[in-house]
């Protein structure tokens, strides 16, 4: 368990938080990919489907995934394992997500949330992600912690929409 400065605490998730990682997890996108993905799909997005997800999700050994809390709510979550990308050397991690309830944003809960990731996998770790081609506010926040794009990109369609991902990595010290 990690206390911040912000009040927050961040501890690790157990299969009991899937409800509100769910809907966390919704909100977020709910609010972050408005302009990029159609209403009605982000509408339809079924927070008892993502809670069963993620009840599974939590039971595997293979991935971590930390909840930040304050005043007893939810606020955000952050999930990382091995690298699913084809080309992951042995040992590479991922972040799979990190995802904030939007009245959190700007204050200091995904820093918290990141610093806690980082520092649970040391500095010797290769780390990627995907993030939307659009998404300038993660694209700014993951430089900010490291993260650069390494030009590989891939497309997700979502809706029949068809969306680019793009990865950064943070490579690791030397």
């Amino acid at each position: 368990m990690v206390e911040t400065d912000n009040d927050v605490v961040i501890r690790s998730a157990n299969p009991s938080d899937a409800g509100a990682i769910a809907r966390v997890h919704l909100t977020s996108w709910r609010s972050a990919y408005a302009h990029v993905l159609p209403s009605d799909y982000l509408d339809s997005l079924d927070v008892d489907e993502q809670t069963r997800t993620w009840e599974k999700s939590l039971g595997q050994e293979n991935s971590t995934t930390v909840v930040a809390e304050a005043d007893g709510r939810t606020l955000g979550f952050a999930s990382w394992g091995p690298s699913r990308d084809e080309d992951a050397e042995d040992g590479c991690l991922e972040l799979y997500a990190i995802y904030l309830d939007p009245e959190s944003w700007g204050r200091g809960v995904a820093r918290d949330l990141m610093r806690t990731m980082l520092g649970e996998v040391g500095p010797r770790a290769r780390i990627t992600l995907w993030v939307l081609s659009e998404n300038a506010r993660a694209h700014h926040f993951y430089r900010r912690h490291g993260f650069q794009p390494d030009g590989i990109e891939r497309m997700e369609d979502y809706a029949d929409v068809p969306v680019t991902e793009v990865r950064f990595v943070r490579e690791p010290e030397r």
